[in-house]
């Protein structure tokens, strides 16, 4: 509804999981280039935690944009809250490509289609890789402890297949009760939210992504974006998403502080946290 009248190619706010809109901020670039570590070492599992809104699934889908085509067949569970003999099912079918009963197949059945299709894979040169998104999930499910056996299968070539977690900082303690699978985790990544400086290079980066050919925002209107999101990706966006679409319907030339403190007076009142 805006675009034309801001100039933009496209909206650039929205949350989806486009990795051209992935910002490299310092705690982001950080978890990144970690992940990477562990993925291109084919290392047994790692864990991505932040808190709801910091960016992780962008993250995510950045990171699995860069790997190359050895890194396969790779598996992205987003809703892991299922009883652990069906969620490990459900991975092995995932891995396999064949339709499986999730509700009847034993966790032997399971482990056995898994173990023998990452032979099968790392024969050919690949590397399976499974996301869990939601991972502290696991723990109300009981899943966490079976998730250990996803670590424990070996090929000629080393591990089969890298576990990334990727959940909320609550998942850390709980991660502390299942040692044996904590210290399989080779790396461990903690995103933080953005600071006031990358706030603001955050928010002119995916306006310039979106093909914005002038300056809409105000330095005072960037400043109060961190203050009044804490800095979290998600909060940013759905601000300054509603900021240009109020800038629009008022025909402002620009988007100020103020605009920014009315808009985020108006989503606490619809939508309080």
């Amino acid at each position: 509804m805006y675009r034309d009248y801001w100039q933009l190619e496209r909206r650039p706010f929205d949350d989806f999981a486009d990795a051209a809109f992935y910002y490299p901020g310092e705690s982001h670039q950080g978890a990144l280039l970690k992940l990477r570590y562990a993925l291109e070492n084919r290392q047994a599992g790692a864990l991505l935690a932040g808190t709801p809104g910091v960016g992780k699934t962008q993250l995510v889908s950045t990171l699995l944009s860069q790997l190359g085509e050895q890194f396969a067949p790779c598996v992205h569970v987003v809703f892991p809250q299922m009883p652990p003999e069906q969620l490990l099912a459900y991975i092995a079918a995932e891995l396999t490509g064949e339709e499986a009963d999730n509700t009847n197949a034993t966790q032997a059945e399971s482990v056995r289609r898994i173990q023998n299709t990452l032979v099968e894979n790392a024969g050919r040169g690949r590397h399976a890789v499974v996301v869990v998104d939601e991972a502290q999930l696991l723990v109300d499910s009981g899943a966490l402890e079976m998730m250990r056996l996803l670590l424990n299968f070996e090929t000629s070539s080393g591990t089969g297949l890298t576990l990334l977690l990727v959940g909320q900082p609550g998942l850390l303690p709980a991660l502390e009760r299942v040692p044996s699978l904590e210290e399989r985790l080779n790396v461990k990544c903690l995103m933080r939210p953005l600071n006031d400086d990358e706030t603001a290079s955050y928010v002119t980066h995916r306006l310039e992504v979106a093909g914005a050919a002038k300056r809409i925002f105000t330095d005072d209107a960037l400043h109060a974006l961190h203050e009044l999101s804490a800095g979290i990706p998600r909060r940013i966006n759905r601000l300054a998403d509603l900021a240009l679409l109020i800038g629009f319907a008022e025909q402002r030339e620009s988007i100020t502080a103020e605009q920014i403190e009315s808009v985020c007076e108006e989503l606490v009142t619809v939508t309080p946290e």
